[in-house]
């Protein structure tokens, strides 16, 4: 697959398919990583004299109350700001006004289109990979490169499409190659391999955990999808979450693969789903019909510590409790102190246990924190990215 570095830019108009997909609050960015990931791609290409040319989505565009909220230029201004230099930013994603700042740009210059996603708006132009659109923006530069790792699982207009009109054009930048570099581990990987799975639904995860069940040593299940296998197991969880529709495949690879399979021994339990009530720690014997298990227990962190206390390599995803309540976030929280206090390589995958690891002030204590969700999931699962296949 052709880098960005075996692509000749040097001065050409570089069109860069970025993920600015960041959160806002109040018109202001929370959290700026995914665009400070970006910038080793887009300095390499200014140096390059080339004159670059940004696409990125924001959030879902379904209606035109979503415009405003999804607006790009928060990111232009930020962008500017890192960059040190005035990004141009364009309100619109085709027409004259786009065209003509594009032919007056000047080598070095920076432009970012408004939010690819704004095409969705009538007929769903970007997410359906409309080939009138795709060709359209392919128009605007000479090469292409794709650097959106958070997208590379989905067939866009501004990813698919622009690649499949720019054959030998178009190439991985430096965050997506670093992605995949270290995603790569997890193909051969070092043992003992742990993987730690947690979040809400196991049909989520089936993917997953059918494709690592086979590499890994251990497969330490928290969150609320362990009580769907603990369902399968026979036991009584109360209101606890549970996946029905899983509850034959959890049913098979307990059976298949008992050995891997650890699951907790303890919870943490109430009878409402709030942050409000104090909660009772109780063996998984012993939950009552109105009671919910909202996090794992002390017992099962530290069951969970000694399979990963000689791990080689470590790949987690998905929180261990309801993370969004401060009294649920407890053990996600310990389980990170431990990987990082005891130099444990982990893979980190999925927004929320990334974002559990910022929140904790330890993202950069963890050896990589992906910047893809449904991509390193999908990758996880072993399948074909389309926005991958397109540059191969």
């Amino acid at each position: 697959m052709k880098k960005i570095t075996d692509l000749d830019i040097e001065n050409k108009k570089v069109l860069i398919r970025c993920d600015f997909n960041v959160p806002i609050k109040d018109g202001k960015i929370l959290d700026d990583n995914r665009i400070v990931q970006a910038l080793k791609t887009i300095n390499y290409c200014l140096e390059k004299n080339a004159k670059v040319i940004l696409f990125s989505h924001l959030g879902r565009v379904k209606e035109e109350a979503d415009l405003a909220k999804n607006n790009l230029e928060v990111v232009s201004k930020r962008l500017s700001e890192l960059l040190n230099k005035e990004v141009i930013f364009i309100n619109e994603t085709r027409g004259e006004k786009l065209e003509q700042a594009i032919n007056n740009m000047q080598n070095k210059d920076v432009l970012l289109v408004q939010n690819t996603r704004y095409e969705d708006l009538d007929g769903k132009k970007e997410s359906s990979n409309d080939d009138a659109l795709a060709t359209y923006w392919a128009s605007l530069g000479d090469v292409f490169i794709n650097d959106a790792f958070g997208t590379i699982h989905r067939a866009h207009a501004s990813n698919v499409g622009i690649a499949s009109h720019m054959k030998g054009k178009c190439a991985i930048g430096f965050l997506i190659e670093k992605e995949l570099n270290t995603l790569s581990l997890l193909d051969n990987p070092a043992k003992p391999f742990v993987v730690i799975l947690g979040g809400a639904k196991v049909s989520d995860k089936i993917g997953v955990i059918k494709n690592l069940v086979t590499k890994a040593n251990y497969i330490l299940i928290g969150g609320g999808m362990a009580f769907t296998f603990l369902k399968a197991k026979g036991l009584e969880v109360g209101k606890s979450l549970i996946d029905t529709e899983s509850l034959s495949f959890c049913e098979e690879i307990l059976k298949d693969y008992s050995e891997k399979i650890i699951l907790p021994v303890d919870i943490a339990t109430s009878t409402t789903f709030s942050n409000d009530e104090d909660y009772k720690v109780k063996s998984i014997n012993e939950i009552n019909n109105n009671e919910m298990g909202l996090d794992i227990g002390p017992k099962t962190l530290e069951l969970f510590e000694t399979y990963l206390k000689n791990a080689k390599l470590v790949v987690w995803n998905g929180p261990l409790g309801v993370y969004e309540f401060s009294k649920y976030k407890q053990a996600t929280d310990n389980l990170l102190k431990y990987i990082t206090d005891n130099n444990i390589k982990v893979i980190l995958g999925g927004g929320d246990t990334v974002a559990a690891a910022s929140n904790a002030n330890l993202k950069d204590k963890i050896f990589h924190a992906s910047t893809g969700g449904g991509a390193t999931l999908e990758y996880l699962e072993g399948k074909a990215l389309p926005g991958l296949e397109a540059i191969k």
